[in-house]
């Protein structure tokens, strides 16, 4: 267990120290009541003896088995109270921070395993964070007062235990961190099930579709064996540790009877204080036990700190002070990128190499190219979902980077290139830019998609639940929901990646016209395969290996430019109809 993941650890538990306080007291109480109940006996052992009267020391007796009982369950309460609260501080602390990470350290990460951070990591982190330290803590009161009434009953003996304990400690103190190693490699192994899990079921129709469903099973229970592997060398170093009690007592017992008999036949220890004794050793095992336990779930809750602070110590998006917020004045906005240079990685090729342009604000800009020139990469710039790293990109004149990227994206909006729906109804779907959303704002958007008469169909009109990531829904339909989701938001920069790639022609030419339409008051930036999408667009980029190699228009670009040529009459199969129309 290293320093810091341990100050981390502390740092969960501080918030609720008071709780976790008042529970460790009253735990102690308890362990009190049960170092009084030897000397009790002890005394009433020799009033035996001597022929005195015992009720006041068999009512003792009850009084402190009975206190010590209830002060340890309500100290178990209230520890156990405190620990839900320090998973729902660190689960509050995660689902805060991982929507606002930077979307390249999202994508380096599988979303299973950071689920797995979020639900299996916080629920051991609840165990070391409370009941683990008030067991090492209170562990360690109790064993020091019972070894110091030991030494007090008869001091040969004490040291003879004294040996035993440390004997037996020393061994346990090199099994405790094999138990953290396991436990993270454990932790880790889950995080790989989870993230196999989220693979399947996300694709689940490919993996049917390929009859693939044996190999995800095979790799999915490689994954279950690991954890199961790494969770099997945690239990038996776990084992090993927790024998420690029973073994300190068995053989701490041999040596106090041999050693105690030998002693109190010489007269040197009465039979009353090795009676005490006794009873000393053998309720050793609970704070030996609390002791051991509790220092091993701190090495397998450090294990998941570790785990969920390499989450909490990536950094957010960047927020820009006030005067960096992007105004926003009615009408559309304009795009203007110099020598712009982009690569997903620092070690990677160039997506985006000395990309130039300009979109004047209003109207409808095509972006068509090759598969790989960076059209996509562009839009993701433009949304601030990754930065520039070289040349300048600006809007309104403002170079993105100094915007604010939360201010930037309201006035921008955005349909991906898979259009993505999210589980629940229609109306949230629509509304999940703009919860504010007037019925009269919906039906506009609506009637502009042409999805008014699939809502009037549906049974609970827009309260209908689209299915996860909209299974109830045809290709189209998801994509025109996407559309809409954006024109709710009445942007001054639509974004369209391929939004229209699943659409029949009736439709693509009603929501053209939608689009022509939309353009007089807002800039439009669609990438399109369609040659149909192209030719109604003021001006065309074709973009190829990270850089615009033409602008113009669509007959401009036919005469003028070669890989235009080719793209219309192969990638856009629409092309003699379009030039003919």
């Amino acid at each position: 267990m290293t320093a810091p993941a341990f100050r981390s650890l502390l740092g969960h538990a501080r918030p609720h120290r008071l709780p976790l306080a008042v529970g460790a007291g009253l735990s102690a109480l308890g362990g009190a009541a049960g170092l009084a109940q030897p000397l009790v006996a002890k005394a009433f052992v020799e009033a035996l003896g001597a022929g005195q009267p015992v009720f006041r020391l068999v009512a003792l007796l009850g009084v402190l088995i009975v206190g010590g009982t209830v002060a340890a369950a309500f100290g178990m309460y209230t520890v156990e109270r405190a620990a839900e609260g320090v998973v729902l501080g660190a689960r509050r602390r995660l689902v805060a921070r991982l929507p606002r990470l930077r979307v390249a350290d999202l994508d380096r990460r599988a979303p299973g395993d950071l689920i797995s951070r979020v639900t299996a990591d916080t629920t051991l982190l609840r165990e070391a964070a409370t009941n683990n330290l008030v067991d090492t803590l209170v562990g360690s009161v109790t064993l020091l007062g019972m070894l110091a009434l030991m030494a007090w009953l008869d001091a040969v003996l004490f040291l003879a235990v004294l040996g035993v304990v440390a004997v037996i400690g020393g061994c346990t103190a090199v099994v405790v961190p094999r138990i953290g190693r396991a436990a993270k490699e454990a932790q880790e192994a889950l995080g790989e099930l989870g993230s196999g899990l989220e693979r399947l079921l996300g694709a689940i129709r490919t993996v049917k579709a390929s009859g693939a469903e044996q190999r995800e099973s095979d790799a999915l229970e490689a994954a279950a064996s690991g954890a199961w592997g790494a969770g099997v060398r945690a239990a038996r170093w776990g084992a090993v540790a927790g024998t420690a009690s029973g073994l300190v007592v068995q053989l701490g017992f041999l040596m106090v009877l041999g050693l105690g008999g030998a002693r109190v036949a010489a007269g040197e220890m009465s039979v009353a204080s090795l009676i005490g004794f006794l009873l000393y050793l053998f309720y050793l095992v609970g704070p030996v036990g609390q002791l051991v336990s509790g220092i091993g779930g701190l090495q397998v809750g450090t294990a998941a700190v570790r785990r969920i602070h390499e989450v909490l110590e990536l950094d957010p998006e960047p927020t820009a002070p006030q005067d960096a917020v992007l105004p926003e004045p009615a009408g559309a906005a304009s795009v203007s990128f110099r020598d712009v240079v982009f690569r997903y990685r620092e070690d990677g090729p160039a997506v985006l190499d000395g990309a130039t342009f300009e979109v004047p604000a209003g109207g409808l800009t095509a972006v068509v190219g090759p598969s790989g020139a960076g059209k996509s990469t562009l839009f993701a710039l433009l949304e601030r979902f990754h930065d520039i790293d070289g040349g300048s990109a600006r809007i309104d004149g403002r170079e993105l980077g100094d915007l604010d990227p939360a201010a930037l994206r309201r006035t921008i909006g955005y349909v991906e290139q898979d259009a993505p729906v999210l589980a629940g109804t229609l109306r949230d779907n629509l509304t999940f830019a703009v919860p504010e959303a007037t019925p009269a704002d919906l039906d506009r958007v609506l009637e502009q998609v042409r999805l008014t008469a699939l809502v009037e169909s549906l049974p609970q009109g827009l309260d209908t639940e689209v299915g996860h990531r909209g299974t109830a829904l045809s290709g189209g339909q998801r994509q025109r929901i996407a559309i809409a989701r954006a024109l709710l938001r009445r942007p001054r920069l639509l974004l369209l990646d391929e939004a229209t790639s699943q659409l029949d022609a009736v439709t693509e030419g009603e929501l053209r016209e939608v689009m022509a339409e939309v353009a007089r008051s807002t800039t439009v930036l669609v990438v399109a395969h369609r040659l149909s999408t192209v030719t109604g667009a003021r001006r065309i980029l074709v973009l190829e290996g990270g850089r615009v190699r033409a602008a113009g228009t669509h007959e401009e670009l036919l005469e003028g430019d070669a890989l235009y040529g080719r793209l219309a009459t192969t990638r856009m199969p629409d092309a003699g109809t379009a030039v003919s129309g």
